[in-house]
């Protein structure tokens, strides 16, 4: 069967589960249903074979039996793996929260700003309902009261107008698209910093709730529900871990114990969310503590700024608004988390089904002259400290040798794995007191040294066991995080209704890889412009050429006047060349005087020879 014909089957199966369920007055959501369509098949008692097509018979049965858990509204089980359900589906991690909301917030707002940035207003009225729309977009960026509010519109106007005119629209207009969404936030921002700068002030604020004031009280009420049912919760587990101890020794007890451990389960299972839930609320608090010194911290700085001063440089202040906007929108993520980690502890309490498995007097009586450990008990339980013999195959770790041995990361949630497999799923926390074994780069803890020395001895078989228990118990799957040992089981956060349910875990397949084409980072500059009239808009703009003005002033003397030029060219280097060299040859000449030495007549003698000779 090919991938599209198995999605195609489960779909089918998936939808008839629902349509039947939904006959006989049950309306249940696809992923609670491809869940147990995976649990069934997964189950060996149901003798499903993924290797082979399923044929007509198989389609019905896993129908019929998903149908038949879906419907027991009595079973812990389903009422575990619905509260299993809900919380994946509506609890969300405090960063991710975040992340959605702020995202949430800026979805409202892509159509006005288009409108806003693409506007080619040129008449008064256009220019005023453009004002107008920016003003609505400030206030709802901003969260502080409601767009058809009057009061709160008129404030917004009167605190936009004393930073954005509406003189500058024509300049805003000339701005990029880019130029304008930034322009934009920047606005939001400056805006929402002085209308709380108003409020703190006592000049204005109006719709803006008080929130530190409202988170102040919020805060610790719900932490203080949540320990109390946190308590409860962990005394119902306290109590049923001794009934079934006492089971288990005795073998006497008036409810079937595969109940009591379902019952275990969901209230096992209630608790770990519950702490989730409790450690959301207090990193909340933590941060709304450091949001309101932030913003008081502000707050005095912007009010020493600006006290007994008629004008203050935007430079200055500016910063100061920007920044207690940011710190109020941080307060509203907090108020918004807090909300949801309400809603989400509330919508649990619809899913437990251990309270009304046995009534507080009927517990109260099966637990006569037994005494009731807690989980700190039984941490403490030891009063001398204990050394376990290390085989050749095993590595343990005590916490007087082992750095941050709290936090090391216990397989099945802390829980001891021998006990769950020899006791047929019994849920009995770990001692870490006792020492922690190392197997395969993973750690488990153990309640008693004997299930140490045991479970070591044959660490493969009894993790094979603790696999096998899940598949019959699907909801330890999520309890004790086993889905790395289920390839086709992924969390139901991760799950969608058209999953491969019935495909088998592909262990091989064919890759191909290939290089890079260009491993190193490119060098383009963002900031490059070709075009030089948006060089000169830009220059313009970095010298805010907007805010001068230019002078000019003539003389009588340079009256009519102007500027010469004038360009002369060089001359070049030029060369001529003569005739070629001739050469004569001429007698030498030669001539004497005579009658130098006293005599009185001096006579010239030319003895030169003639040219023709």
């Amino acid at each position: 069967m090919s991938s599209s014909q198995a999605e195609g089957v489960i779909r089918t199966i998936i939808r008839e589960i629902a349509q039947t369920c939904l006959s006989r007055g049950q309306s249940l959501s696809e992923t609670l249903i491809a869940f147990m369509v995976k649990a069934v098949v997964l189950d060996p008692r149901n003798q499903f074979n993924v290797d082979r097509t399923l044929t007509k018979q198989d389609v019905q049965k896993l129908i019929e039996l998903c149908v038949d858990r879906l419907m027991d509204q009595t079973s812990p089980t389903l009422n575990t793996i619905k509260m299993q359900v809900y919380f994946d589906m509506n609890y969300t991690s405090r960063r991710e929260f975040l992340e959605v909301q702020q995202k949430v917030l800026q979805s409202r707002l892509p159509s006005l700003s288009r409108e806003i940035t693409d506007s080619r207003a040129k008449t008064r009225e256009d220019l005023k309902s453009l004002y107008g729309k920016i003003v609505s977009y400030v206030i709802q960026r901003s969260n502080l009261g409601s767009a058809t509010d009057i009061s709160t519109v008129r404030e917004t106007t009167a605190a936009l107008q004393s930073v954005f005119p509406q003189a500058q629209l024509a300049t805003f207009m000339s701005l990029l698209k880019q130029d304008k969404e930034q322009q934009l936030s920047e606005l939001a921002l400056i805006v929402s910093g002085i209308r709380l700068f108003n409020k703190d002030s006592r000049k204005g604020g109006e719709g803006i709730q008080n929130l530190p004031a409202v988170l102040n009280e919020t805060l610790p009420a719900a932490a203080a529900d949540i320990e109390s049912e946190l308590a409860g919760c962990e005394r119902l587990a306290w109590q049923y871990t001794a009934l079934l101890e006492k089971i288990c020794e005795r073998n006497e007890c008036p409810v079937h114990p595969d109940l009591l451990k379902q019952a275990l389960y969901n209230t096992r299972q209630h608790e770990a969310f519950l702490r989730l839930i409790l450690a959301d609320i207090i990193q909340s608090a933590k941060e709304v503590t450091r949001l309101q010194s932030d913003l008081k911290t502000r707050m005095t700085l912007l009010k020493n700024t600006v006290h007994t001063k008629t004008t203050v440089p935007t430079s200055q202040v500016f910063p100061h608004f920007t920044a207690l906007a940011s710190l109020w929108t941080g307060l509203e993520g907090e108020m918004l988390l807090l909300s949801m980690l309400t809603n989400v502890a509330s919508g649990l309490r619809a899913f437990l089904s251990a309270q009304s498995l046995l009534s507080p007097d009927q517990v109260e009586l099966l637990l006569h002259g037994l005494q009731v450990q807690t989980d700190a008990d039984r941490y403490h339980l030891l009063k001398f400290p204990l050394t376990l013999v290390s085989a050749d195959s095993c590595e343990w770790c005590f916490p007087e040798s082992t750095a941050h041995f709290e936090d090391v990361p216990l397989q099945y949630k802390g829980f001891c794995g021998f006990t769950l497999v020899k006791n047929n799923g019994f849920l009995l926390p770990g001692n870490p007191k006792i020492g922690v074994l190392k197997h395969k780069e993973k750690y488990y803890a153990f309640s008693s040294r004997s299930a140490a020395y045991e479970f070591a001895s044959k660490a493969d078989e009894f993790i094979a066991a603790a696999v096998e228990m899940a598949k019959r118990q699907p909801e330890l799957i999520q309890l004790l995080q086993l889905h790395q040992e289920f390839a086709s089981v992924t969390p139901y956060s991760e799950m969608q209704s058209g999953e491969k349910l019935l495909v088998k875990t592909i262990s091989k397949s064919d890759a191909s890889m290939q290089t890079e084409t260009h491993p190193l980072e490119t060098n383009i500059v963002k900031s490059y412009e070709w075009n030089e009239w948006e060089l000169r808009r830009r220059a313009i703009k970095l010298a805010n050429l907007r805010n001068k003005v230019t002078r000019s002033m003539q003389t009588h003397a340079s009256h009519m006047r102007r500027h010469n030029s004038t360009q002369t060219f060089l001359p070049k280097d030029a060369v001529s060349q003569t005739k070629r060299d001739g050469e004569s040859n001429v007698p030498k000449a030669q001539v004497y005087l005579s009658g130098l030495r006293g005599g009185t007549n001096m006579m010239k003698l030319d003895l030169t020879r003639a040219v023709d000779e």
